[in-house]
């Protein structure tokens, strides 16, 4: 469902925050197509074309299907560094700031 101006009002965008990540993996276990470990062991997000975002507060859009699987990971996440928000305006919706 859209808005009236074409955007998608449940659209999500993503982050993580290295400096409390654990390594523990359950993102990148829950969403492998929106989390993926480099090679320092942090998880990060990555991009529709599969490219990791690996600068401060990098944030991805998450596309519709992995929405839940993206909100369970901000909620399971052992080191409570994933964010989620609503795109339209900032919203935390899971994650530490929500």
């Amino acid at each position: 469902m859209t808005d009236g101006d074409g955007t998608d009002p449940e659209a999500l965008e993503v982050w993580i925050d290295q400096q409390l990540c654990t390594g523990d993996g359950l993102c990148v276990q829950y969403a492998p197509e929106i989390f993926e470990f480099d090679v320092d062991g942090l998880a990060y997000v990555k991009d529709a074309d599969g490219q990791l975002k690996q600068s401060d507060g990098a944030r991805v859009d998450v596309p519709a299907t992995f929405r839940l699987d993206v909100l369970d990971s901000a909620k399971d996440c052992p080191g409570n560094c994933i964010h989620v928000a609503r795109a339209a305006d900032g919203v935390a919706v899971a994650g530490p700031d929500a």
